[in-house]
This record gives C-alpha cells, structure tokens and sequence, in this order.
C-alpha cells in the first residue's frame, strides 16, 4: 500500500515534536532520564522508535472511518485522536507498571497522565494540520482520464 506525502509529513513530524516533547518532560523538567540503569542512548534510540509506532497509530486512529464520521474538522479529530491515544498509552504504561519512580502518588498519576495526554495531542494537531494545509485530490480524480 502506498502513502501519500501527506501521510509521510505529519507521520515524521508528529513523532518528532511528540519525542521533544517527551524529552523536554523526562529530560529536562523531571530530569528522569539520569535515573535509568543502562545506556541513554541505548534508551532515547528505542524512545525514538516507539514514537514513530505511537505517531503511525495516531495517524491511523485520525483517519478512522468511526472517528471521521463522528467529529469531521480536522484540528478537532487530531485533538480527539490524540487525547484518546494518550489516554489509552497512560493507562497501559501505569498498569503495566513502567515508570522512573518508585514514589507514585496521586499527584505524579495525575501530572504523568496529562503529560501523557498533552503528548499525544501534540501530533494530533500536527497531523491535523497537515491535513487541512496539504492538498491531495481525491483517488477518483486521480485515476480520471
């Protein structure tokens, strides 16, 4: 299946500015980053591919046919698929366990889920936008003779 350069765009740079953001919170803010056991760079590379997979599923979650069909403006449905993907990432990492801290009170679920959540808003707005500013006809135009 071919993509187009739309997709390719707001896929690259959403998991960008999802990533930079993640650092900025974990590495810069929290400075959670210094606590890990083994390579940061080890870390940050993986980090780094599990945005691309996370940004991959936004895109699919934003251009879902159930989506689409309940909210249709473009900047709305990145918000909506982001804050629905984060939500759904936050919940799957606290039960899964996965955190830098051993001390998890209220207040770090509560911050660590908007976090989460603004996160994924991010590159659902990013590829929202990419969707209203790139034109791509649709396939029946481009297949017309």
């Amino acid at each position: 299946m071919l993509y187009s350069f739309r997709f390719y765009l707001s896929w690259i740079v959403s998991a960008v500015l999802m990533y930079v953001a993640f650092y900025i919170w974990h590495g810069v803010f929290l400075n959670d980053l210094n606590r890990i056991s083994f390579s940061k760079g080890l870390f940050l590379g993986l980090a780094a591919l599990i945005y691309l997979v996370i940004s991959f599923v936004l895109y699919k979650a934003f251009e879902s046919k159930t989506l689409t069909k309940y909210v249709s403006q473009p900047m709305l449905r990145g918000v909506v698929s982001g804050f629905l993907l984060g939500f759904i990432l936050f919940a799957l990492v606290t039960v899964l366990g996965i955190s830098f801290t051993k001390d998890i009170n209220l207040t770090y679920i509560l911050a660590d889920c908007c976090w989460q959540v603004v996160e994924q808003i991010i590159g659902g707005v990013v590829i929202g936008l990419c969707k209203v500013i790139i034109f791509e006809p649709a396939p029946e135009l481009i297949h017309r003779e």
